[in-house]
């Protein structure tokens, strides 16, 4: 599936957009961590939940839950949410 990563982590992709494989956004996550060493670190907790500076989408609409269940031809956009005041 397609995946856009935040310009804030293509220190690890070298791109915005990349494919990626999982049946789970934490199996997507496993998945780029193996091709992106420390890319999963930056977006998941040691919880296993999305940090809360990060927001996923799954076609457009917002997923928190590491157990949604993916489609080969779905695309996921990881954002990195901004703060301050």
């Amino acid at each position: 599936m397609k995946v856009l990563i935040p310009g804030a982590l293509t220190s690890y992709t070298g791109e915005t957009q990349i494919e990626a494989a999982g049946q789970t956004l934490d199996e997507l996550f496993a998945d780029l961590d193996r091709r992106y060493p420390g890319l999963r670190f930056r977006v998941v907790d040691e919880q296993n939940r999305l940090r809360p500076n990060m927001r996923v989408f799954v076609n457009g609409i917002g997923v928190r839950e590491m157990q949604h269940v993916l489609k080969p031809e779905d695309f996921v956009a990881v954002v990195l949410a901004l703060s301050g005041g």
